[in-house]
């Protein structure tokens, strides 16, 4: 008997304690093999949360959502990864779906916010035309099939990121640079999907509002990266300039990281009771 894939659920997090909270007690443990939270130095006592959890927690070097990416990825110990959004966006009853769907032999599932009857309570006018267009764009010209091309909820297997190069500088430069920003992936995740025939299906499911924390949607310049990236893509194919698989990370430099975020934190606690 063929062993059953193991599931790593990832999160990127900012502050994001409230979120936390209130959504991830709504996760039976049986579900997950791995939490792995990627934070960016969290001051709000997010760390601190995660790790009385239990959680595996990496706190990143670099900024931007996709550098905690490529930095936590060796830490990744599941054959499936799930990203999932900590500020409420991501339902943790989609999860069971997902996963039974991902056993199915996909390659690739997404939690689609507007397939059938789902909806995304976070979107506005622009954000709702930027998705709009991006699958229009990413099935016309990548042969997609996707109603939600962008969304963060989706799992894939681990090895997909390596395959389909996903941590090159090059399929990122020089649009950042010239944008002034440090994107997310899944946008080009779902491109290089498409373009190279991966079994890709989606399920629906609703984005609640955020709870807590702050938006970091950077909708112009990330949108810019995006709408370049999604054109070069057509013609030009950037060659790897990174060794697969990564290496992991330093532990002990994470750890310095953990205890200076939480140092921090602790700080920002004290500042505010003194003011009180």
């Amino acid at each position: 008997m063929d062993k059953p894939l193991s599931i790593t659920l990832m999160l990127v997090t900012w502050n994001e304690l409230p979120g936390l909270q209130a959504t991830m007690p709504d996760i039976d443990p049986t579900w997950i093999d791995q939490i792995l939270v990627v934070d960016g130095g969290s001051t709000d006592g997010t760390i601190e949360y995660c790790l009385e959890q239990g959680y595996d927690v990496y706190v990143q070097e670099a900024r931007g959502i996709r550098k905690a990416y490529e930095e936590a990825w060796p830490l990744i110990r599941g054959d499936i990864v799930i990203t999932f959004a900590p500020d409420g966006g991501s339902l943790a009853d989609r999860l069971p779906p997902l996963i039974a769907k991902m056993r199915e032999g996909y390659d690739m599932v997404i939690v689609s916010r507007y397939k059938d009857d789902a909806k995304s309570d976070e979107d506005d006018t622009i954000t709702a035309f930027g998705n709009w267009m991006f699958n229009r764009l990413i099935n016309l010209f990548h042969g997609g099939r996707y109603t939600d091309c962008m969304v963060m909820y989706r799992a894939y297997r681990t090895q997909l990121a390596y395959e389909l190069d996903m941590f090159s500088e090059s399929a990122y430069q020089p649009m950042e640079r010239i944008f002034g920003t440090v994107s997310g992936c899944e946008p080009l995740l779902s491109i290089r999907a498409a373009a190279n025939k991966c079994r890709i299906d989606e399920i629906p499911g609703d984005e609640p509002d955020r709870i807590g924390g702050e938006r970091k949607l950077q909708i112009w310049r990330w949108g810019a990266v995006y709408l370049v990236q999604t054109f070069r893509e057509i013609f030009y194919r950037p060659k790897p300039d990174k060794a697969y698989p990564l290496p992991p990370p330093d532990p002990a430099a994470c750890q310095a990281r953990i205890e200076q975020s939480i140092r921090l934190s602790e700080q920002a606690r004290t500042k505010v009771i003194n003011s009180c």
